[in-house]
């Protein structure tokens, strides 16, 4: 099956990755693997007109890594991996949509 776009992690959804156990980083990537076949709502939801989700729940945890995406090259479509957390509320914290928009914007000023 071919994949509709890549995944590049920054290094804070890398150092956020690496503080969980290996099941749950596994499932996390498993389902972000899945999710760049197909864009399942369940895997991969949009938050505002830039900033989107990567979601796992595993062991009764809602996980979240939050991207954006940088169509620039017209060749590969790239989401790029802002910072992860574990959602304790119903809504996304604004502010952690606030720091994905800011990521996403030095990211930008940067490439």
């Amino acid at each position: 099956m071919i994949e509709k776009f890549e995944v590049k992690f920054l290094r804070e959804a890398r150092e956020f990755l690496l503080t969980l156990d290996e099941k749950t980083r596994d499932k996390i990537l498993m389902n972000i693997d899945h999710a760049k076949h197909g864009l399942d709502p369940k895997l991969l939801k949009r938050l505002n007109s830039e900033i989107w989700e990567f979601r796992t729940k595993y062991k009764r945890q809602h996980f979240r890594i939050l991207s954006f995406w940088d169509k620039r090259n017209n060749q590969t479509t790239l989401v790029i991996a802002t910072h992860g957390f574990i959602k304790k509320s119903q809504k996304t914290p604004i502010n952690e949509i606030k720091k994905a928009e800011r990521i996403m914007k030095l990211y930008f000023e940067q490439y």
